[in-house]
């Protein structure tokens, strides 16, 4: 009998067979296995009556709504009854403590449940969680329950998003973690510009994923000063647990197969609602002004994020705010829980930093004292646990050396070296455009939100077609107004086949790669300052193993001297080896500069005739760059930019010329045709770093740069070279096939033609015709007045107030925006009244865009609509819309909140009933970031006012659960009313269900929908994400004036 002293927890999609694998690994193990038993179990021992475990099995309940609902919060109305825990609650805990019990009696498989957060503790436990393609589960459970492929898909759909929110929701950690860091990043609000995973056969058991931000502050919201005795420490934001306890040790200890079992519990959670709180408390200039000093927690928890701000400290660790009980003091003090900060203030401002944090629904604690004695003492219970002088602490451990043997490469396995004879061109390109560091990875870099902030001057995939990538992120300084030409840039050079050749050229070339792609696109390289991120294999006392970084730091060096450009941060990890399987040496070149908006020049082809150049930066006899003849080819370059003879640049990586040229026409799906003259070989030889430009024909003669013309722009959508043709079309799909499975694009689903809805009008005042529904008069408001006031509420989650309050501002409107405060019962109260209060003066309410209650897309818009679902605030909905002649408008999340509440289509607040048309996933079952096209067919709204009906317009969509679903009966109906507002159609306004363009699936490619009289809008792409000099790479009008339509209509 084969055994096992492990507890096997098991998550699981739906219909990926999870249970059957758990059954058959404790059959396997001789061991019980516990699924729906766990139900009973837990109904046995706490009381609780099995059939309210089953209601509530693997269920999602937000505590907050739930609360909402069964009044337990008498939601403004009375002060008695929140004091009870809601039932899901005590199901959860029920269920939490049988999951522990069983775990204590011995070694058993567990299925779902949460039960590798119960468990997390235990050291001997090991957790896996079983994925499956989605076409091999449909066709599994439709033999299985005699379903249908869509009813099968259904059930899919259904069951994984309960499972997921039920997750999320009571352990904070994200259900599958396959896609867990964009959806942080995506929830809090930060756009993702540039992001991209690197392959090599080394990077196996450890990934290699590479993107970055830039933030921006005001000069004159900085304050840096020494703390002095006497004043206070206030921990902001999460709360305390134990995860991430021993997090900064773990990184650096040895990972092997087994270390997999015992280091879950040093993974630090994530909570982004709470981020998402913090960002916009310290955006307020008045707030942070009030701080001397700021730590943000990482490795060491409290013990090295308080203990940091002052040399004299007092920390009181009973005051910490703790997730449970049961924690000691050591678990306190270096618990690395997320999303949260500790600030140094002066004790006058005591009452008003604590009032402005409460304003932002974010908990704040006073936790510890500065004091002359420079010592840091933490005391728990009572008693001083820690009491250590700072002189010791500011050693910083023990001296260390150790002796470096540097390996020297040998020249003949260079992978610099020029390309070999090509017997067969094509079959070449398409092979290169097919290798996994050349291919597209559009599906990856979809999951992030990029448009956010409304500042990204460049999309990471432009043109008409969104198929040339970006080889640098570009965005303006986030100004609160937007109003700047400021811009800054970043962008990245590595390759790890030869970095791991040689670690001296990769790190040069890691360098001199990120200079060039800054120059492409129009940057200025003197003016870059660098940012090292370092990844090597764990060091040991063998001098060999010490050869790479040493090598690759020496590079960078030499690099940074050749250019006379500085390093200014970075950050290393000597942790690259999982039992004994070693990252390649891995240094990353991150260059950062800034420029003018003018500057910018981006990467897709743009007007046939004009001429292709390649330059090339010189290099010595050991394939190293020559440092001043790269840095005047770089001046030349940029003045060649900035006198506009450049249309657009690209960078040459280790895929060569051919790969360049042909991304560069994929955008806008123009041909090439290379020059007789260019020979075979330097198409496809490594020229890291060389650049190929766009210069139209007659300034070619102008370029102050040494150039080789190797080919012109046609309108042929065709890549020609002597004899070979290869088609655009054929190109694109030898690029996307490699990744295509792994990061879809499409999700392949069976969508049915579009249907163009040229139905009768509902009544005498339109007509339809050519898809559009054109009104013969709309409604108007008889309640003028010269500035409209706008409301957009805040919730936990949202994350567009700030763009659509620009937007609106920009429109001429006066906006307030309030949080939503749920920290207590009194702060519900005080939310439903202030809430009240400011509909009542309003005319205008907005719902954001945003991630509600955290979940991503589980639980979307449900803050939104439970909260104005209760009565107070319902009438003074009611009363501006009705009484006022108000309106509405929901972009993304805050449409979902308008279909929940009914505001669209019914004009009223109602709820939905089962037939009412709603919002699901996106058919390609993830979130998705791109510009889509949509074209206007209704005039009936007030807020299309400003929009030319049958004109196409483009915005970013960002979500994960945007597809619109209804009955044929409602679409027609909606159609008939001249309700739908906005489809999906292609850049060239045709009416389309291919997924490209229709990107999440919806019923007739309906993107947006109106009240009966149009004064209620709801629509998924974020009009509100525009400003001059947004998404210059993308092609078509992107201004609806929705918001001047709005503003206008009061006047």
């Amino acid at each position: 009998m084969n055994s096992t002293s492990s507890i096997i927890t098991i998550g699981r999609e739906y219909g990926s067979g999870g249970r059957q694998i758990g059954q058959e690994v404790a059959k396997y193990f001789g061991i019980k296995c516990y699924d729906k038993e766990l139900l009973e179990h837990a109904a046995n021992e706490s009381g609780i009556c099995k059939e309210l475990f089953e209601n509530h099995d693997e269920r999602p309940t937000n505590s907050f709504l739930y609360s909402l609902v069964m009044d337990t919060y008498s939601f403004g109305y009375s002060s008695s009854g929140f004091t009870d825990m809601p039932m899901n609650h005590k199901v959860f805990l029920a269920q939490f403590d049988a999951i522990k019990k069983l775990a204590s009696e011995g070694p058993c498989v567990m299925v779902g449940r949460c039960a590798d957060y119960a468990l997390s503790e235990y050291k001997d436990c090991f957790s896996v969680f079983v994925h499956a393609d989605t076409d091999w589960r449909i066709n599994r459970l439709s033999q299985k329950h005699n379903k249908t492929a869509k009813e099968a898909k259904d059930m899919i759909n259904k069951t994984d998003k309960s499972r997921s929110s039920y997750y999320n929701y009571y352990t904070n950690k994200k259900w599958g973690a396959a896609a867990g860091y964009s959806s942080y990043g995506n929830q809090i609000g930060l756009a993702t510009g540039h992001v991209q995973e690197y392959y090599h056969d080394k990077f196996v058991a450890k990934r290699m994923e590479i993107g970055g931000v830039i933030g921006a502050a005001p000069r004159s919201a900085v304050r840096r000063e020494r703390p002095a005795a006497g004043d206070i420490v206030v921990l902001l934001g999460g709360k305390t647990g134990r995860d991430g306890c021993g997090g900064a040790t773990g990184s650096s200890k040895v990972h092997t197969t087994e270390s997999i079992e015992t280091c879950g519990a040093e993974v630090q959670k994530g909570n982004a609602p709470t981020e998402r709180k913090l960002q916009r408390l310290f955006r307020r200039e008045e707030v942070s002004l009030l701080i001397k000093k700021c730590n943000d927690f990482g490795a060491g928890g409290v013990s090295v994020a308080i203990g940091e701000l002052a040399p004299g400290l007092k920390i009181n660790l009973d005051k910490v705010p703790k997730k449970y009980a049961g924690l000691d003091g050591t678990e306190i003090a270096i618990s690395e829980s997320q999303e949260r900060m500790a600030v140094v203030i002066d004790p006058k401002d005591r009452e008003q930093f604590l009032k402005y944090a409460a304003e932002e629904n974010l908990e704040a604690t006073e936790v510890a004292v500065v004091t002359e004695d420079p010592r840091l003492v933490l005391s728990w219970r009572g008693k001083e646990i820690v009491n250590i002088s700072r002189a010791f602490l500011d050693t910083n451990g023990a001296h260390q050396e150790n002796d470096v043997f540097v390996e020297i490469p040998k020249a003949e396995d260079t992978p610099l070296k020029r390309s070999g004879d090509i017997a067969d061109v094509k079959e070449k390109w398409l092979s290169t455009l097919s290798d996994l560091n050349a291919c597209s990875q559009k599906g990856l870099v979809e999951m992030f939100d990029s448009s956010i902030g409304a500042a990204s001057v460049l999309m990471p995939y432009g043109g008409k077609y969104q198929l040339t990538e970006t080889q640098a992120m570009v965005a303006k300084v986030p100004v609160p107004d937007g109003k700047t030409n400021t811009v800054t840039m970043m962008s990245y050079g590595f390759d790890p086949y030869v970095s791991s050749w040689s670690p001296y050229h990769g790190a040069v070339y890691a360098v001199t790669e990120s200079l060039s792609r800054i120059v492409a696109v129009g940057g200025d390289y003197s003016k870059v300052r660098f940012t090292f991120q370092e990844y090597f294999r764990r060091m040991t006392e063998d001098p060999h193993r010490w050869s790479q970084p040493f090598a690759a730091l020496l590079g960078a060096y030499d690099a940074q001297m050749g250019y006379g450009l500085p390093s200014i941060g970075g950050k290393d990890s000597m942790s690259g080896t999982f039992n004994h399987i070693d990252v390649p040496p891995t240094l990353v070149s991150f260059a950062v500069d800034v420029a003018k908006l003018k500057d910018v020049v981006s990467p897709e082809l743009k007007n046939t005739g004009d001429k292709l150049v390649w330059i090339h930066l010189p290099v010595d006899a050991h394939l190293l760059p020559e440092y001043e003849g790269v840095m005047e080819t770089y001046r030349k370059l940029h003045e060649d930019m900035q006198n506009g003879r450049v249309k657009a640049a690209y960078v040459v990586d280790r895929q060569g010329i051919a790969a360049a040229v042909s991304k560069m026409a994929f955008g806008n799906a123009l041909g090439v045709t290379i020059e007789h003259n260019v020979d075979e070989r330097d198409l496809f030889t490594p020229y890291i770093a060389d650049l190929i430009c766009e210069v139209p024909a007659e300034k070619v003669g102008e370029l102050a740069s040494t150039y080789t013309v190797i080919g012109e722009v046609t309108d042929k959508p065709v890549l020609s070279y002597k004899d070979t043709e290869i088609t655009i079309r054929e190109a694109v799909s030898a690029w996307n096939k490699p990744l295509e499975k792994v990061f879809k694009t499409v999700s392949g689903a069976e969508l049915p033609e579009v249907d163009a809805l040229n139905v009768a009008a509902a009544d005498e005042n339109g007509i339809v015709a050519d898809s559009c529904y054109q009104a013969k008069s709309i409604h108007v408001c008889s309640h003028k007045l010269a500035q409209p006031t706008v409301f957009i509420p805040v919730f936990p989650g949202t994350n567009c107030e700030y763009d659509s309050t620009r937007a609106f501002e920009r429109a001429g409107a006066k906006v307030i925006t309030q949080v939503f405060s749920n920290l207590s019962a009194e702060d519900i109260r005080g939310s439903v009244d202030a809430f009240e209060k400011v509909i009542n003066q309003a005319q205008i309410i907005m719902f954001p865009g945003g991630f509600s209650a955290g979940d991503e897309p589980d639980g979307s818009a449900k803050f939104f609509a439970t909260a104005f679902q209760n009565a107070k605030i319902k009438e003074a909905v009611t009363k501006l819309l009705n009484e006022r002649d108000g309106l509405a408008l929901g972009i993304c999340n805050g449409f979902q909140a308008l279909i929940k509440l009914g505001l669209v289509p019914y004009g009223e607040i109602l709820g939905q009933t089962e037939d009412s048309p709603t919002l699901t996933f996106n058919t390609i079952g993830r979130h998705i970031s791109k510009m889509v096209y949509t074209k206007v067919v209704t005039n009936k709204s007030p807020w299309l006012a400003g929009a030319e009906l049958g004109g196409v317009y483009t915005n970013p969509a960002s979500h994960g659960e945007g597809r619109f679903v209804a009955s044929k009966e409602w679409i027609d109906k909606l159609m008939a009313n001249g309700q739908i507002a906005t489809r999906y159609c292609d850049v060239n306004g045709n009416l389309t269900n291919d997924e490209y363009w229709n990107v999440n699936g919806s019923y007739c490619g309906i993107e947006g929908i109106t009240s009966p009289d149009g004064r209620v809008f709801g629509k998924m792409a974020h009009a509100e994400r525009r400003d001059n000099g947004v998404a210059v790479n993308i092609y078509g009008e992107q201004d609806l004036k929705i918001f001047e339509s709005g503003v206008a209509y009061f006047k």
